[in-house]
């Protein structure tokens, strides 16, 4: 059988912004923009689809496994290692 890969992310999240954008990251942490406000998971909601989009694998190869409620969040990617994430989102 194949081996599992998998990796995380640190998200800053800025809920109500002007316009939905990942990056820049700043001491190991990926910030983004999203537009939709934090009520309701709205804004976690539209971190993980723009997050998805950005690294181009399926919303549902990301999971929120901290932060659901905070600013600072940690996302567990499968599929890809931590040297393809980081890759993947080196223009952030």
């Amino acid at each position: 059988m194949g081996e599992v890969r998998s990796a995380i992310v640190e998200i800053a999240v800025v809920a109500r912004a002007s316009r939905d954008e990942i990056g820049p990251w700043a001491d190991g942490v990926l910030r983004i923009h999203v537009t939709r406000p934090p009520a309701g998971g709205e804004a976690n909601r539209a971190v993980l689809r723009l997050l998805a989009h950005s690294l181009g694998i399926a919303p549902s190869a990301l999971e929120l496994i901290a932060g659901r409620t905070g600013r600072r969040k940690r996302v567990l990617v499968w599929g890809i290692g931590q040297d393809e994430l980081e890759r993947r989102l080196s223009g952030a």
